[in-house]
């Protein structure tokens, strides 16, 4: 194994680069992009410096790839992607402010109700069927009611 890594030059780190950024297409998650990104930037650091070793190599790569998926993560959580649909996949969130009329009561403070083909499980207060609700809140798959 250490004769074949040993070996390591910029084409091998250009081929991994492709590789990870492939995988990125495939599984998204700007994860193996950075990865990939690193893997290019040592391939470019052999270009240069042939000499380098290959536990030299290695470590930077390893060092590169998992700073740059720290600040990348760490800059995305201070500015999140803006989007004209920030409920697309948060099915439940995407009811609120809907009224609903139950088919079923709320009893003791749960029910369900028909949300065009799909049935949820609710929760706020009793009310007799036929009532109308209107969704005020989402907690995980239960949605939350007020009668109105």
């Amino acid at each position: 194994m250490g004769e074949l890594l040993q070996g390591l030059d910029h084409w091998h780190w250009w081929i991994l680069a492709v590789v990870l950024v492939i995988l990125e297409i495939f599984a998204p998650g700007t994860f193996f992009m950075w990865m990939g990104i690193s893997a290019a930037v040592v391939g470019l650091l052999v270009l240069v410096a042939p000499s380098t070793g290959w536990e030299y190599q290695v470590l930077i790569f390893a060092i590169l790839s998992v700073s740059s998926v720290l600040v990348w993560r760490a800059w995305f959580k201070q500015s999140p992607e803006q989007t004209d649909q920030p409920n697309l996949n948060r099915r439940g969130h995407q009811y609120v402010g809907r009224i609903f009329t139950l088919e079923e009561p709320i009893l003791n403070g749960t029910g369900k109700v028909k949300v065009d083909d799909t049935i949820w499980k609710i929760e706020g207060t009793d009310c007799e069927a036929g009532s109308k609700v209107e969704v005020v809140g989402v907690d995980n798959v239960v949605l939350k009611v007020e009668l109105r």
